[in-house]
């Protein structure tokens, strides 16, 4: 790390160390500020979102500006209450002890953000990070560049650097050297599996909690049973928002061999209504962020039998919305995480047949079944380890704050969303307080003989 950095990150901690950032006043005057930062800046992140993603105002709003201005309401509404220390009981032996557990800071934490949806993945993390009363590197994704210059604006101009700073640049060259040189007590990780197997790597070396906010290839599930053309619009809205570059978007679609042939016209059907003839000309359908996505996403159009879609423009940075099948589970449209407008359709004849299928490809951080059978759904939750799904819906548990939303396994590690995010930005730290107006000497040396009462105390 260059010394000027170190010695801004050394800045950094000298100001957490001095207790400014822990009030319950300093952390609620910043939410309110970055509020209100947010809300004089609504064109700018509108604009900055179209220009990396082709997002309109409209999913702008509703998938990255409204999710973090409800955070810091939520945050701000319930702050005071979820700071203050709460009251535990206390054991036999220990009375008339009383405790309780305080949630403490965390100190200088380090967020990543992602570039898929760069404005929400970047400062909800830092509305927790701020409640929690930390100090916070803030590294916004590079590739999402319009938003990564105005994430870096806002934050700048509202914050001390010594409280809150932004680093730009390639993630690859800038964060190693940060990790290497400097302790984080925190790191919040949004990305793929693959960096995110790095990021842990180095955060080990200095013992460094981390969550990790990754992905997999959620599957989704449609059983005879379903109502199709409602599994259709939902699956369909699910997968295809941003362009498919949405983590938590169905990646491949199992259905069963009897509903086949009709779910896939309902899913044409639905995808023209949605997006029209002509999805590149559609202002609700978004663009492949770059050239690099682009390259990898066109290469999956060649392991399967296409249904609908497929036509692409690189200089438009346009998939269209794609139904493929006879896709091979061994192909790496099956092996690895689309992130795309590419949906493999694979049909199943039992449960249990489709149950293996989805055990190739552990810990989906979402998971989704179509059915209206109760047995069916209980079938899938007790046999699936996922992070978070839903039943007869696609990627709208993400919206539920009362939810705690992250992965399992290969899918990332620990949560996030409302009360949640606090939670992850603080540590439980209990204390027992004791009175000295009563002191029984049975907890003192000498023991020899308290055998009997000290069983029946402690037990």
């Amino acid at each position: 790390m260059e010394n000027a950095l170190l010695d801004s990150m050394n800045e950094i901690r000298k100001f957490y160390e001095t207790g400014a950032t822990r009030s319950y006043e300093f952390r609620k005057m910043q939410l309110v500020k970055l509020k209100k930062m947010l809300l004089e800046k609504e064109q700018e992140i509108y604009d900055a979102l179209f220009a990396d993603l082709k997002k309109n105002k409209e999913e702008a709003y509703a998938t990255e500006l409204g999710f973090v201005l409800s955070e810091i309401n939520l945050t701000i509404k319930n702050l005071e209450r979820w700071m203050k220390p709460k009251s535990v009981g206390t054991d036999l032996v220990n009375l008339p002890s009383s405790s309780k557990v305080y949630r403490d800071s965390l100190g200088v934490v380090l967020i990543i953000g992602p570039w898929n949806y760069p404005v929400q993945l970047s400062l909800i993390p830092l509305i927790g990070a701020i409640a929690g009363g930390n100090c916070v590197v803030v590294k916004p994704s590079e590739v999402a560049s319009a938003t990564d210059k105005l994430i870096s604006k806002i934050i700048s101009s509202l914050f001390a650097p010594n409280f809150v700073r932004v680093i730009s640049g390639d993630g690859a060259t800038v964060i190693p050297p940060l990790l290497k040189d400097f302790r984080f007590d925190h790191i919040f990780y949004t990305g793929g599996t693959a960096v995110g197997k790095v990021v842990y790597k180095m955060a080990a070396e200095h013992l460094t909690p981390v969550t990790l906010e990754l992905g997999g290839k959620s599957p989704c599930v449609v059983e005879a049973d379903a109502e199709i053309a409602v599994a259709a619009k939902r699956i369909v809205l699910g997968k295809f928002v941003n362009a498919g570059q949405t983590c938590i978007a169905p990646d491949y679609l199992l259905v069963h061999t009897s509903i086949k042939e009709k779910l896939i016209a309902e899913i044409k059907s639905t995808i023209l209504k949605f997006y029209s003839k002509d999805s590149n000309q559609s202002v609700e359908y978004g663009k492949i962020i770059n050239e690099k996505q682009f390259d990898r996403l066109v290469t999956y159009l060649q392991h399967g039998t296409i249904l609908a879609g497929g036509r692409h423009n690189k200089n438009e940075s346009w998939i269209e919305p794609t139904i493929i099948e006879n896709v091979s589970l061994d192909s790496p449209l099956m092996a690895e995480e689309i992130f795309g407008p590419i949906l493999p359709v694979i049909s199943f004849e039992t449960t249990e047949e489709a149950i293996r299928i989805v055990h190739r490809n552990p810990n989906p951080l979402s998971f989704y079944v179509f059915t209206s059978s109760d047995e069916k759904e209980k079938q899938w939750i007790e046999n699936v380890h996922f992070g978070g799904g839903c039943v007869n819906n696609t990627a709208w548990h993400f919206a539920n704050k009362k939810f705690p939303f992250g992965g399992v396994g290969f899918s990332g590690m620990g949560a996030y969303h409302g009360k949640y995010t606090f939670d992850t930005f603080t540590r439980l730290k209990p204390v027992m307080k004791t009175p000295t107006w009563f002191d029984p000497s049975l907890k003192y040396p000498p023991f020899s003989g308290k055998l009997k009462l000290l069983k029946r105390i402690i037990n």
